[in-house]
């Protein structure tokens, strides 16, 4: 079923609060982007590319978090680091996720938790993409 875009709920509210900064207001939050110097901007807040990149790899991370705290594993030292690795034309070509287990994790959660990571709902609609409906109002 369809989420109805005149929803409030599920309408995002962009802003150009002066410079080159660009806001979205989505569900009570204030989400800012900026562009660096050497593009015109103050390097104020990431570029919205940044967003996108970095909501792929919290998108596994809530994956990997929720898997351990299901079994209890401690997730203390627990981490992820995504590296972005770029063709000749400088688009992203390759995202390469590492979960960082902490020392004592089970080896029997090794898998279990690659899997998790590979459930993001973000790296799904990268997939299985949206259609995209631009117009003026």
């Amino acid at each position: 079923s369809f989420i109805d875009a005149r929803d409030p709920m599920a309408s995002m509210i962009v802003t150009f609060p002066g410079g080159k900064r660009v806001d979205a207001e989505y569900h009570g939050f204030t989400i800012r982007t900026d562009q660096p110097p050497q593009a015109g901007g103050e390097g104020s807040a990431p570029q919205p590319f940044d967003l996108f990149l970095a909501s792929i790899a919290t998108c596994a991370g809530i994956y990997v978090k929720g898997y351990c705290d299901t079994r209890e594993i401690p997730t203390a030292g627990l981490g992820l680091e995504m590296h972005v690795e770029r063709d000749e034309s400088r688009r992203v070509a390759k995202l390469v996720i590492e979960i960082r287990l902490p020392e004592g994790f089970p080896e029997k959660h090794r898998e279990g938790v690659v899997r998790s990571a590979e459930l993001c709902s973000v790296k799904k609609h990268i997939f299985n993409p949206p259609t995209f409906e631009i117009r003026t109002v």
